[in-house]
């Protein structure tokens, strides 16, 4: 597996997680993605030769998907708030799909995608010039998503409501109107897929955040469609991310 991951740093990072590459060589290769609380643009390469744009929608559920042989894909991992700032649309639309853009958006045709350093910054620049145009801001979303982001999904709609004096009822008005999903399960999704690290160790027990491991089991097989166990065992290289966590 040829698997790279950048992790960004400052203001950016309030709206990307990471950026990220994976190769094929004489194979295609076939896995399942399971939910984790972002969405992604990908850029397919094939011959170091742009040949496909692609924009995700939020996963709730795992998704099956395919890299054909000798092919590079590299992605930029957006947290949601990126929706309204960077993209300035709702997303709802594409929550479990994705879709594809022209070849000329961003002018990414004009990238070097032969180097993914050199990409990485190349993007970074352009995105934190258009951040820093933007007339405003809405400090409640970012202060919510850095809070939900930073705890994992570990807290309540009620104790967000409190920190952010914004009612219940209007951050989830927010999030259905914006990304198709309530808070709540944008929580479960991330609290999940923060256990999966500790699945990837054979850690089984309930990480925290439930109640039990009756609970932690059936929320995990509510969000991926399977059971820690399978999950640890990932036969056949399925689960893409925790072939990741095991090669690290």
């Amino acid at each position: 597996m040829n698997y790279k991951e950048k992790y960004t740093e400052g203001f950016i990072s309030n709206f990307i997680k990471s950026f990220w590459e994976f190769e094929t060589s004489d194979m295609a290769y076939h896995y399942e993605i399971l939910p984790d609380g972002f969405f992604d643009l990908i850029f397919e390469i094939k011959k170091e030769q742009i040949t496909r744009i692609s924009l995700t929608g939020v996963w709730t559920k795992q998704i099956q998907t395919s890299i054909p042989e000798n092919t590079k894909l590299i992605g930029i991992r957006f947290k949601l708030i990126s929706a309204e700032y960077i993209f300035r649309q709702s997303i709802k639309e594409f929550k479990n799909t994705k879709t594809d853009l022209p070849i000329t958006f961003w002018g990414c045709e004009n990238f070097d995608f032969s180097d993914f350093a050199r990409f990485t910054d190349s993007i970074t620049e352009k995105l934190q010039y258009g951040l820093k145009n933007l007339k405003e801001i809405d400090n409640r979303k970012l202060k919510l998503f850095k809070i939900v982001y930073k705890h994992k999904g570990e807290i309540t709609v009620q104790e967000l409501s409190e920190k952010l004096i914004w009612s219940s009822r209007q951050i989830n008005r927010y999030f259905n109107s914006r990304f198709g999903f309530s808070l709540k399960t944008f929580c479960n999704v991330l609290k999940c897929h923060s256990s999966l690290k500790h699945i990837a160790k054979g850690e089984l027990f309930p990480a925290s955040g439930y109640y039990d491991q009756a609970h932690f089991i059936k929320q995990v097989k509510q969000i991926t469609g399977s059971t820690p166990t399978n999950l640890y065992l990932n036969k056949n290289d399925r689960f893409l991310q925790l072939s990741i966590l095991h090669e690290k």
